[in-house]
């Protein structure tokens, strides 16, 4: 694995956001705000059109291919970072790759559209399998564990083995603890603190801190005031192993992220070299 952390830029082409509210619904907006996340040190732009907030409303395929479509395409042309596509439905994300995306998050951990796995095979394309209890519309309905960190662990070892059963690669597969979705506060400090046994697990592991819930009841912040939170929960992350941070803020992550990779890597440079 790489010894520098991977930044995720998030771009919600959807009305509904948690974060954002609709802010890059239009694709042009999107398209900007993705370049303007390439340029501030994004390594990877995430695509979205379908929000995952708790009590999110479903919407069709259709609906959500009319929404990515037009910012991949666009942004396509422009970077040569890669893209990947937020969606659980194999006909979305089949329709984004043959517009340049290069990869799947599937929030779904390949269960809920069955298609998805063998299009994922198929296509050779690097996934992104999360951790998810319930649906968005059902997950933070009093979410329990009797161990979160062992319970995680072992559905994301059940969904690697699925993955790698319908034909995807291991050295493709990335796993996601799901942060926030069918999670208390204590159930995703428990992850946080818990990540390098989801580590051990071989898999590169994504982590998305950013703006969530629990870092507001921390802070006592909206949304858009959970910027420091976001980039504690990104170091630690960081330090206990994550290998990509999924952000909407990349200039400051990859900036605290520079720090966290030379505690926990070292310089990549000489320092000496640098007369420092």
């Amino acid at each position: 694995m790489s010894r520098r952390t991977a930044v995720m830029g998030i771009v919600n082409v959807t009305p509904d956001s948690f974060a954002d509210g609709g802010r890059y619904l239009d694709s042009e907006k999107a398209i900007a705000h993705g370049i303007a996340l390439a340029s501030q040190g994004a390594d990877i732009i995430d695509i979205g059109g379908e929000s995952t907030r708790p009590g999110a409303r479903p919407v069709s395929a259709g609906e959500e291919m009319g929404r990515v479509l037009p910012v991949i395409r666009g942004l396509r042309r422009t970077l040569s970072i890669p893209i990947s596509i937020d969606t659980t439905k194999a006909d979305v994300a089949r329709a984004a790759v043959d517009e340049g995306a290069d990869m799947v998050n599937d929030i779904s951990a390949l269960r809920f559209d069955p298609a998805m796995a063998a299009l994922v095979a198929a296509a050779k394309l690097p996934v992104v399998l999360m951790h998810m209890l319930g649906t968005p519309q059902t997950m933070q309905q009093s979410p329990r564990y009797q161990d979160v960190v062992e319970e995680v662990k072992e559905f994301l070892r059940r969904r690697i083995r699925f993955a790698l059963e319908a034909g995807v690669s291991a050295e493709r597969i990335i796993i996601d603890p799901g942060i926030g979705f069918g999670k208390n506060l204590d159930h995703n400090l428990a992850l946080l603190r818990g990540l390098p046994s989801l580590a051990s697990l071989g898999q590169p592991l994504l982590v998305g801190p950013s703006r969530k819930t629990f870092v507001g009841k921390l802070l006592d912040a909206g949304p858009e005031e959970r910027l420091e939170g976001s980039l504690a929960a990104a170091v630690a992350a960081v330090l206990a192993g994550a290998n990509i941070i999924r952000t909407h803020d990349v200039k400051e992550s990859r900036r605290a992220i520079r720090i966290a990779d030379a505690l926990r890597y070292g310089e990549p440079e000489s320092r000496e070299a640098k007369g420092v």
